[in-house]
């Protein structure tokens, strides 16, 4: 009888560690995070480090899940499905389409987004003033009107060209802002679609010549092509602005400026070390990018090439300089 009770009080001790962690956790102690990426390109992967990077520091022993859609939708359900079947304990999507697909499959388990432009467009959540049920995260939001303004105090443009993925949500998104960004500016606008990476650079070649430069929103399918747009706009002489300076370090984007995705996937991780520790994703605010952990690349090498001189008072704001290729941070 001793025996059974000693026992039973055993496996109590095990099933409330389990729930410590908002009854996710196995009841063997192990924590897995299931990593879904909808495809690799490096502001993904800056961010998945960063939030591994996070959730080690915060001296929690996880194992990963990590998976990569490869830009594909039926394989962001399928890896869905796989966290589903094999229980994670908190599963987290990086872009938009891995997010959904994590929301619309586990409706229990923890899912924590990040590198998601408008959450609430995409149906992740009702509000960023809080998580929704058992979703939360982190927007990688842009200015992007802001941007496009200073593109044509830079440059000097009169048209701009945007080449966007009609089936990325938050590139449909990102459309509307630079149309209003373009509007306010009083640019014209010269829109080209694509459904996939190998797209881009016959969009690229199409649009170019009808563009006096190129603005890149966030769109991961794009983005995965970036060196061929910039083969294209280099040889046009034509210059590239880049909402995410993490892809633009190699040189060939004019200006990139947007979110540091390494510094968002240290605050992604600590929203899920938050929900590891018993907070519920719908206690935790959407959070989105401070001032400290965004980026602003200016390109001296793609600004000559293209004829233009940048006004010092944005070379005194850049946090990065490529100059004879090679990068300098400040």
């Amino acid at each position: 009888m001793k025996k059974i009770c000693v026992c039973l009080v055993l496996a109590l001790i095990a099933l409330q560690a389990g729930f410590a962690n908002g009854g996710k956790q196995a009841v063997d102690g192990r924590i897995i995070i299931g990593i879904s990426k909808i495809l690799q390109h490096p502001a993904l992967d800056a961010s998945e480090q960063g939030i591994k990077d996070s959730i080690t520091a915060r001296g929690i022993n996880a194992e990963y899940d990590s998976q990569n859609a490869n830009g594909d939708l039926s394989t962001a359900s399928q890896i869905a499905n796989k966290f589903s079947s094999e229980k994670v304990t908190v599963a987290v999507g990086i872009a938009t389409p891995a997010a959904q697909a994590l929301a619309n499959t586990l409706k229990t388990t923890p899912v924590v987004f990040t590198a998601v432009t408008d959450p609430v467009s995409a149906g992740l959540v009702v509000t960023t003033a809080h998580g929704e049920k058992n979703v939360t995260g982190v927007s990688d939001a842009i200015p992007t009107a802001e941007n496009i303004a200073v593109f044509k105090d830079i440059a000097g443009i009169k048209t701009v060209g945007y080449i966007y993925t009609s089936s990325e949500a938050n590139s449909i998104v990102e459309l509307e802002q630079v149309k209003k960004g373009a509007a306010n500016a009083g640019l014209g606008l010269v829109t080209q679609t694509v459904n996939t990476t190998a797209e881009v650079k016959q969009a690229a070649q199409a649009i170019v010549g009808r563009v006096d430069g190129l603005y890149m929103s966030t769109d991961n399918t794009v983005f995965t092509a970036l060196p061929a747009i910039i083969e294209v706009f280099r040889a046009a002489k034509k210059p590239i602005f880049a909402g995410d300076a993490s892809g633009a370090k190699d040189g060939g984007c004019m200006i990139a400026a947007g979110s540091n995705y390494y510094k968002l996937g240290l605050v992604t991780g600590n929203i899920v070390a938050d929900i590891l520790e018993g907070k519920k994703p719908s206690e935790i605010p959407v959070r989105f990018a401070a001032p400290s952990e965004l980026d602003f690349l200016i390109d001296l090498d793609a600004a000559k090439n293209c004829g233009i001189t940048i006004p010092q008072k944005y070379i005194d704001q850049a946090t990065m300089i490529f100059e004879n290729g090679a990068l300098t941070e400040k």
